[in-house]
């Protein structure tokens, strides 16, 4: 026990023994600067040091862009970059979906696989419910608010100009209907033999969705109209549109030809189709 009070006893001193540490100037040994110190002073001093730089290089590497250029640590640029590119890829990758269900229905117009349906004015005008099944006894508060506002549109200047308009086809062209349609045997158009180059117009206002060559029916046009209604022109000797043009009932679109594999003379292919399917153009348009 003695013993190691005696070794405890050195050790303090040793910590506690003061040294001097002296500045001189080395030419004329002059002494600047002077400071008394212990072992003891000199350890807490280094391991405070050492702890406050510790802090402050974390703070550094936490809080400023400093970090950037440690090996390890990713970019503030570059993750913001990444944000973005995910962003766009997601757009993108609904950009696409959206595209393809589009040129899924083209492709389906093209190729004829869809089911037929049964479309004509007869059915639309069966379909008109009838206005005493659905009548519904209109409430005080519904009769009092009808009033004011038929007070307040009583002489609005706009009543007359805007106006419930029928919508209606025009032929594309004027011929002799060859192939009538027939949804058993898949042929979802009629063709109508005219002359040669005679011109193909839009049957209504509508914009040009599909313009291109293909290898069996030649010269394709395919306008979307209101109404969700598609008329497609095929066999054309050229085309006057390109795609994402706007087009008016009655203007020149094309001209009549005798293009593609499935043709044996000049002639106009031409299809309607309402919401997705195709119906017969004859019930809509007078070609004759």
């Amino acid at each position: 026990m003695a013993e190691k009070k005696t070794k405890k006893k050195k050790i303090a001193k040793k910590l506690l023994h003061k040294y001097r540490l002296v500045i001189l100037n080395e030419d004329t040994f002059e002494e600047r600067i002077s400071f008394k110190l212990t072992r003891l002073n000199v350890f807490i001093l280094v391991g405070v040091s050492a702890i406050v730089l510790i802090a402050l290089t974390t703070l550094l590497i936490a809080f400023t862009p400093l970090r950037e250029y440690i090996p390890g640590y990713s970019s503030t640029k570059l993750k913001r970059n990444a944000t973005l590119l995910v962003a766009k890829t997601d757009s993108l990758e609904n950009a696409i979906r959206v595209n393809e269900q589009y040129y899924s229905s083209i492709r389906r117009v093209l190729s004829g696989d869809v089911e037929a349906l049964e479309f004509d004015r007869d059915s639309i005008r069966d379909a008109v419910f009838n206005e005493e099944d659905i009548y519904v006894l209109p409430s005080k508060e519904d009769s009092l608010l009808r009033q004011t506002v038929e007070q307040e549109d009583k002489y609005n200047v706009f009543d007359k100009a805007v106006e419930d308009t029928d919508f209606s086809l025009f032929p594309p062209v004027q011929g002799t209907i060859t192939s009538t349609y027939n949804a058993a045997l898949k042929h979802y158009a009629i063709d109508i033999v005219t002359e040669k180059d005679a011109p193909v117009k839009a049957a209504a206002d509508g914009t040009v969705i599909f313009a291109e060559w293909t290898a069996e029916t030649g010269h394709v046009l395919i306008i979307e109209h209101p109404k969700n209604l598609i008329t497609v022109y095929k066999h054309n000797a050229s085309l006057n549109k390109e795609q994402g043009d706007l087009v008016q009932a009655g203007e020149v679109v094309a001209t009549v030809g005798n293009t593609g594999e499935l043709t044996t003379g000049p002639h106009l292919h031409f299809e309607l189709w309402s919401n997705g399917y195709p119906i017969n153009p004859v019930n809509f348009i007078d070609f004759n």
